[in-house]
C-alpha cells in the first residue's frame, strides 16, 4: 500500500474510499478483486451517478492546485471488446482529466486541457480482454509517463474550475459507463508516482524489462524467419525440379478416364467430345440437310442422331409423317407411308368434358393445360420444351440459332462476327455462348457495359 513507502496522506486521495461505494446500490456491487487486500467493485452496464460529493470535490480542487506532477493508479478488469471511461475530472463542458480505454480500437485515450483547449494523447494499448491489469499514468508538466509509452506533450492545465467534480466509471450522468471492475483507484502527488504501483520496476529504468523483452521477441521472430527461408528455399530446390515433369490433366466422364485430346461420342445426345487440358468440350454432330422426294418428310428415328427421309401419309387432305396418327373411325398411325390401324385404350380424365383436349397426331385427349414436356419431348442443351395447349415444341434459347430449321437442336449466334451486339468505340466484341462482352482496348477505361474512354 501507499502508506508502506511512508506516503503523506495529504497528497493522496483514495477514489474508492471518498466515495463510498460500500454503501452504493445502483449500479455498483462489492465482488472480488485481484486481491483481498482492498475492496472491489463491479460496475454494471446500466445507468449510474459515481461522482465525488462536494467536500470531495473541493479537497480534490486544493490538491491539483499549483502542483506539477500527479500519478494516476487503478487495477480493474474491463469486460472484453468495450469501451469506457475509468476516471474523468470535469466541470460541465471541459474535461482537465480523464482516462478512457476503448476496446473497439485496442487504445487509451488521454484527455486533457491546454490553453483553454481540449487535446486528446492515444497510446495503443488493449485493456478491454476481460484481463486484470495494473495501471499507472503519470503527468508531469513537461510529459506523460505512461507504462512502456513516454511522450512530450503540452503541459496540461492543473488548476481545477470550483465547477470540477470526479467520477468515476463514467463521464458524466449519461456517457462512457465502464463495464468491468475497478480496485485501487487512487491519484498521489510525489514523484514516480507510478514506482508505488510497481515497486519491482527498476526505477532508474522504467522501461528497460519491456525493451529487453521485445528484444527477445524480435529475436525469436528472426530464428522463426530464418527458419522459414530454409524451408522455402527447400520447396524451391522441388519445384525446380517438377519442371521437368510433364502432369497429363485427364478428365473423367461416367466412370471412364479420358487423356487429354482424347475424343468420343455421346450416344445419348449424338454429340462429339474431346478432352481438353482436363476440360470436356462437347459440339453436336453435324448432320447433313436432307433432300427429301416429294413423297417423304424427314423425321427423328430411334438411336439415330441425324433426321432421315421417310414415308409420308395423307388423309383427308391432312399430311402425316412418320408416327404421326389421327383419329379416324379408330386410331391410324402412318408407317411407312401407310396408314395403320392401333388398338390403344385411353387413360380416364380427371376434368369435365369440356375440358378436353386432343393433342395434335394423337388419338387420345388430354385434359387442357397438359403438360407435353413432362412426356419426355426432348430438346438439345441450348433449346428450351415450351408448352402449347395442344402440343409441346422446342425453342432456341437466346443468343442461340436453330441448326437447318430444327429447333430442337440450336447452335451459337457469333453476335460478334454477325455484327449483332452494341459494343462501341475503344471496344472489342468477344462472343460467349448465349451472348458477348465487350472488352476495352488496352490504354482505356471502362464506362458501362458496352463503352470504354
Amino acid at each position: 500500500t501507499a502508506v508502506g513507502f511512508g506516503m503523506d496522506p495529504d497528497l493522496q486521495i483514495d477514489i474508492i474510499t471518498e466515495l463510498d461505494l460500500v454503501n452504493t446500490t445502483l449500479g455498483v456491487t462489492q465482488v472480488s478483486g485481484l486481491h483481498n487486500a482492498s475492496k472491489a467493485f463491479l460496475f454494471q452496464d446500466t445507468e449510474r451517478e459515481i461522482h465525488a460529493a462536494p467536500h470531495v470535490s473541493e479537497k480534490l480542487i486544493q490538491l491539483f492546485r499549483n502542483k506539477s506532477e500527479f500519478t494516476f493508479l487503478a487495477t480493474l478488469q474491463q469486460k472484453a471488446s468495450t469501451s469506457g471511461v475509468i476516471l474523468s475530472i470535469r466541470d460541465l463542458e471541459h474535461s482537465y482529466f480523464e482516462l478512457e480505454s476503448s476496446g473497439l480500437r485496442d487504445e487509451i485515450r488521454y484527455h486533457y486541457r491546454f490553453n483553454g483547449k481540449s487535446r486528446t494523447e492515444v497510446f495503443p494499448y488493449r485493456l478491454a480482454d476481460g484481463q486484470w491489469h495494473k495501471i499507472a499514468v503519470q503527468v508531469m508538466t513537461m510529459y506523460s509517463l505512461y507504462r512502456i509509452y513516454e511522450r512530450i506533450i503540452d503541459p496540461p492545465e492543473m488548476n481545477l474550475t470550483p465547477e470540477s467534480n470526479l467520477w468515476l466509471g463514467q463521464r458524466n450522468r449519461k456517457h462512457g459507463f465502464f463495464k468491468g471492475v475497478i480496485q485501487d483507484v487512487k491519484i498521489i502527488f510525489i514523484p514516480n508516482g507510478y514506482i508505488t504501483q510497481c515497486p519491482n520496476l527498476n526505477r532508474t529504468c522504467p522501461t528497460c524489462s519491456d525493451f529487453l523483452s521485445l528484444v527477445q521477441g524480435i529475436m525469436d521472430l528472426q530464428e522463426l524467419l530464418a527458419k522459414m527461408t530454409a524451408k522455402l528455399n527447400y520447396a524451391e530446390t522441388r519445384l525446380s525440379q517438377l519442371e521437368d515433369c510433364h502432369c497429363e490433366k485427364t478428365c473423367q466422364v461416367n466412370g471412364l478416364i479420358y487423356r487429354d485430346k482424347d475424343s468420343w461420342v455421346e450416344d445419348d445426345h449424338c454429340r462429339n467430345c474431346t478432352c481438353k487440358s482436363g476440360v470436356v468440350e462437347c459440339r453436336r454432330m453435324s448432320c447433313p440437310p436432307l433432300d427429301c422426294p416429294p413423297d417423304a418428310l424427314p423425321v427423328h428415328v430411334e438411336s439415330q442422331c441425324c433426321k432421315i427421309c421417310k414415308a409420308k401419309c395423307i388423309y383427308g387432305g391432312k399430311v402425316l409423317a412418320e408416327g404421326q396418327r389421327v383419329l379416324t373411325k379408330g386410331c391410324r398411325e402412318c408407317r411407312n407411308g401407310v396408314l395403320v390401324k392401333v388398338t390403344e385404350t385411353c387413360p380416364p380424365l380427371n376434368c369435365s368434358e369440356k375440358d378436353h383436349v386432343l393433342p395434335e397426331n394423337q388419338c387420345c385427349s388430354v385434359c387442357r393445360g397438359h403438360n407435353f414436356c413432362a412426356e419426355g419431348h426432348k430438346c438439345g442443351e441450348n433449346s428450351e420444351c415450351k408448352n402449347w395447349n395442344t402440343k409441346a415444341t422446342c425453342e432456341c434459347k437466346n443468343g442461340y440459332l436453330s441448326v437447318q430449321g430444327d429447333s430442337a437442336y440450336c447452335e451459337d449466334i457469333d453476335e460478334c462476327a454477325a455484327k449483332m451486339h452494341y459494343c462501341h468505340a475503344n471496344t472489342v466484341c468477344v462472343n460467349l455462348p448465349g451472348s458477348y462482352r465487350c472488352d476495352c482496348v488496352m490504354g482505356y477505361v471502362r464506362v458501362d457495359d458496352f463503352s470504354c474512354t
